[in-house]
Order: C-alpha cells, then structure tokens, then sequence
C-alpha cells in the first residue's frame, strides 16, 4: 500500500472480481421463483373468488327477467332459453312480451358452462331453482352457486 496525500491506496489485485457467481446468480433467481409463486398463489385465489361473485352476480340478474315472464303467464318459463326465444308450446303465443333477457343466447357462467334451471324448483317452492355447478363442474357439491340457501 502507498500512501498519497493522507489517502490510503490498495493495490488491486489480478483477482478483483468484476460480477457474480454462479451460486450467487442461481441464490437471486431461487428468490425470485418464491416471490412470484406467492404472487401466483395469491392471484389464483383472488380469480375464484371473482368468478364465484360474477355467478352470484348473474344468477341474481336472472331474477328481474324471470319475474316479467311470470308477470305475462301467471308461471315462469320452463327454461332459461324462454327469456329470449318464446317456447313453441305457449298457449298464447300474443302473451310472450320478450325478449326478456337482454342477450342473444342465456349467459355461461365463468367456467363457460350452462347456468343450471329448474320449474318448479326443488329448493325453492315460489320460484326456480338457478345454479352454477361451480368451479369443479360437478353438480351437488359444495362449491355449486345457488339462488337458494344463501
């Protein structure tokens, strides 16, 4: 070491490293593996729990159309499809005052499947029962989104 002007200098040596290791390029990525997986995880997590409100959402907005049909026929339809096309077998035909559902076909829930109907519910004794078989597309389990229940 020589010293200048009360500064100490230390001779660099041939061996100065100029970047990193390869453990210390696979320690940053493993960091940042764990970091995005949680951040994965968490995402996950949050889409179900939006897609299971977006059903409850829907199944609720089935409500208002169904109950304008029932208003027209004192019963309401014997299938979703009958909020937007009349069923051939109507009785009074000049009754039908639809489209009641603003759409060109009944909605999918958001796992792409069909919503779920049944007049005279089995559940509800007033009204339809409206279900979505839910994330694991199974229907009678758990996970279902129903009008009924809640």
């Amino acid at each position: 070491m020589r010293q200048t002007k009360g500064f100490v200098r230390k001779k660099l040596s041939r061996t100065t490293r100029k970047g990193l290791t390869l453990i210390e390029v696979l320690i940053v990525l493993t960091i940042l593996l764990i970091i995005a997986s949680l951040a994965v995880t968490n995402l996950i997590a949050v889409q179900r729990r939006a897609y299971i409100n977006a059903a409850r959402t829907q199944i609720k907005a089935f409500e208002q159309p169904l109950h304008a049909y029932y208003l027209d026929f004192n019963e309401y339809p014997p299938s979703l499809d009958a909020l937007i096309t009349p069923p051939a077998d109507l009785a009074d035909p000049t009754k039908w005052n639809g489209p009641y559902l603003d759409a060109q076909a009944v909605p999918l829930d958001p796992w792409g499947r069909e919503y779920q109907y049944l007049y005279p519910g089995q559940y509800n004794t007033d009204k339809p029962d409206i279900w979505s078989m839910g994330p694991d597309g199974v229907d009678g389990t758990e996970d279902d989104i129903t009008n009924w229940g809640q």
